[in-house]
């Protein structure tokens, strides 16, 4: 993985690869409670043995075939209470990403909060893990998982790459490829652009004004996704009234 170059500012430009371990997330802490983390480190593993994902989920991905990897930022420029602004901003980058790989009219959709799905499938997904300092945000570390060249999977739900285009993907290449989009949209996150950055994140969120069956304490019910509100709780229309949820109080069925 020495071959990742991209071109950037600062994302990326500090590397550190294992080929082992077991989540990039805790390297990336490690790194930074130990001083050694700049702006921008990056954790990249080719065999990740214990990675987590959103809801205390697993993440699991065959060794070699994958990214798998955490991004050290220091976003003191934003209020702690403003973090899902960081989320999108993620969210939206890895889509530009893949969206640059698969085409404009890929279909590809943020689940919400930040899992990226092709149709009804998932190609990855992002654990951002924020450390406070009173209102500010001291550093976050953003782990991220996406299936790139594996093509076989332990359940139907998941896709990656390789098997939406037929083609194998040389890692360093998309992962050089992936820092640089993700620099982008922090550094539009940066400058203020926030208006920009919801709309982004809204024009390509998964169900968005469309009627599906969610789960809501514990019953099956229709529901419009309509927005999220600025803490990232989901905003859902159902049977007349307006509801916002958090990660863990409705389900997609």
């Amino acid at each position: 993985m020495d071959a990742i170059s991209p071109q950037t500012l600062f994302t990326g430009q500090q590397l550190v690869w294992l080929p082992e371990c077991a989540s990039t997330n805790t390297e990336a802490q490690q790194l930074v409670v130990q001083n050694r983390a700049t702006d921008g480190c990056c954790v990249i593993t080719d065999k990740q043995t214990a990675g987590r994902g959103q809801r205390g989920n697993q993440w699991e991905a065959a060794p070699g075939e994958n990214l798998t990897m955490s991004v050290v930022w220091q976003p003191a420029f934003l209020p702690a209470a403003d973090q899902f602004q960081l989320s999108q901003a993620v969210a939206l980058a890895i889509h530009d990403w893949a969206t640059a790989l698969l085409g404009p009219d890929s279909g590809l959709r943020v689940k919400w909060p930040n899992d990226m799905y092709y149709g009804s499938q998932k190609l990855g997904g992002i654990l951002i893990e924020n450390t406070l300092q009173g209102p500010k945000i001291q550093y976050s570390i953003v782990g991220i998982g996406l299936n790139i060249n594996q093509r076989e999977f332990g359940v139907s739900t998941a896709t990656s790459l390789a098997l939406l285009t037929g083609r194998a993907y040389e890692l360093t290449t998309v992962a050089s490829r992936l820092l640089e989009s993700l620099e982008r949209r922090y550094l539009q996150l940066r400058s203020g652009r926030v208006g920009a950055i919801r709309q982004d994140y809204l024009r390509v969120l998964y169900r968005y004004q469309e009627e599906h069956t969610y789960e809501v304490d514990g019953r099956q019910v229709r529901g419009v996704i309509v927005g999220v509100d600025e803490v990232g709780r989901l905003a859902v229309q159902i049977a007349g009234q307006l509801r916002y949820f958090d990660l863990k109080e409705i389900r997609y069925v």
